[in-house]
């Protein structure tokens, strides 16, 4: 049976025997640990098979209805689920096998790919049925991703997360280019039901990840050391324990605060349809280009992630990652503005290309730094809890953005909608440093959540 790490190694030791100096991404924990390799195959082709989906998705309510808002509506669909089925997902994953767990969120998963295959065959004209799905993808999803991440601190040590992290953030950019633009392609080449159907065939690789790991129970609470086993039926109980321990612990809170600033106030993903259609003259492959070019800047900024390893003081990184996230949205609103005014759609397109691969790439170095801060200054027993809140930030966060651009969008302009956005995002995270000043001389090597 493959190895399991019980007790992580403390991640000063990494900087005390020789820090990676290495410029480009770190593939240390792929040859460290065939586990992990067979999750992170997984996770990647998982991952393009959800941005192909979503895309489509949001391709086909804007086709139905014609309205960025309607857009915007799947992230009200999708937040509800991630909420309730996150945080209580995390309860569980702290008193049962992490491996079962996964594997139960997987089929959910699996399922909702094989409706979404089903309603496009029988054309399906209602976006009711897109929504449900969506929200039950969306409980599978809440299921699985906390059950990851809560999985690869017991699969390698400590000093391996911010290199861990950079191939999980490669990856999430990576599917996120080849996802939105392969989406685009197939709904215009071949129809729906093909961009679904391929989805489906993705997340069977990663269904055969979790199949393969090993069983992953969780730790005990040290603080019970001796006493008798907690109660193993989780519940409201178990998931305020997780809030309790965050609201106290200022630097993990601060992780979840500044995402919220980039997710929710300056999430651009919804207006990419109305933008590619209606501003740039496009199509729905010019959608996909700009989904695309996000995770494009994240991807080349993790091909030289080598030197992340080395941060000592991650959280002034990822605040600075945010202000540079609000920025690019901004100036991707003022290229929208200038289309057709000041310049062609085509420069207008490549202008916002441009600055959305700027901003993908200070989200990427954001999300490693957020990832390595939670992993590392949360005990094992209280991880999965916390990985729950995690994940309802990072993926409820964005969905609850993009309710709140399409409605911006609806009442104003999309142009009005990146602009406010991404200056509304630069502010608030400021204003939260200079709040919580701890956050900005945190110090990776002596890790205080």
């Amino acid at each position: 049976m493959a190895q399991v790490t019980s007790r992580a190694q403390h991640p000063a030791a990494g900087w005390q025997h020789g820090p990676v100096r290495r410029l480009l991404l770190d593939t240390t924990p792929l040859r460290h640990s065939r586990p992990y390799r067979h999750l992170y195959l997984g996770t990647v082709t998982s991952g393009v098979g959800a941005q192909l989906a979503t895309t489509a998705i949001a391709l086909q309510i804007f086709e139905l209805t014609g309205s960025s808002f309607a857009v915007g509506l799947v992230g009200l669909y999708a937040l509800v689920p991630i909420v309730v089925i996150g945080l209580y997902g995390g309860a569980v994953l702290d008193v049962h096998d992490r491996r079962s767990v996964a594997v139960v969120g997987g089929v959910v998963l699996w399922a909702t790919g094989a409706l979404n295959v089903t309603q496009a065959a029988l054309g399906n004209t209602d976006v009711r049925v897109l929504y449900a799905l969506v929200a039950l993808h969306s409980a599978g999803f809440a299921i699985v991703s906390p059950a990851r991440s809560s999985i690869y601190p017991r699969l390698l040590p400590l000093t391996m997360l911010p290199a861990a992290n950079a191939l999980s953030v490669a990856s999430m950019n990576v599917a996120m280019t080849v996802g939105p633009l392969l989406a685009g392609f197939l709904v215009e080449w071949a129809g729906y039901t093909s961009a679904y159907a391929v989805d489906v065939v993705l997340f069977s690789v990663a269904m055969w990840g979790l199949l393969t790991l090993p069983p992953i129970p969780p730790e005990q609470d040290p603080d019970r050391a001796g006493k008798a086993p907690a109660r193993r039926a989780p519940g409201l109980s178990s998931v305020l324990d997780g809030l309790r321990f965050l609201t106290t612990r200022p630097n993990v809170r601060m992780t979840f605060l500044a995402d919220f600033c980039a997710m929710i106030l300056a999430q651009p993903r919804a207006l990419f349809p109305a933008v590619a259609i209606v501003a740039l003259q496009g199509g729905p492959s010019t959608a996909g280009v700009l989904s695309a070019a996000v995770a494009a800047g994240a991807v080349l900024a993790m091909v030289v992630s080598g030197p992340l390893g080395r941060v000592v003081h991650q959280g002034r990184a990822v605040v600075w990652s945010v202000v540079a996230w609000g920025a690019g949205i901004l100036a991707v609103g003022l290229a929208v503005l200038g289309s057709g005014r000041w310049f062609g759609p085509v420069t207008a397109l490549v202008l916002a290309c441009a600055f959305l691969a700027v901003a993908g790439a200070a989200d990427s170095v954001s999300s490693v730094f957020r990832n390595t801060i939670l992993q590392a200054a949360t005990p094992d027993h209280l991880r999965g809890r916390l990985q729950g809140v995690f994940i309802v930030v990072v993926a409820g966060g964005p969905r609850l953005g993009e309710l709140v651009s399409g409605t911006v969008a609806g009442l104003w302009s999309e142009w009005g909608a990146l602009v406010l956005g991404g200056l509304a995002c630069v502010v608030a995270v400021l204003l939260l440093a200079r709040l919580q000043p701890g956050f900005m001389s945190y110090d990776a090597r002596r890790p205080t959540p």
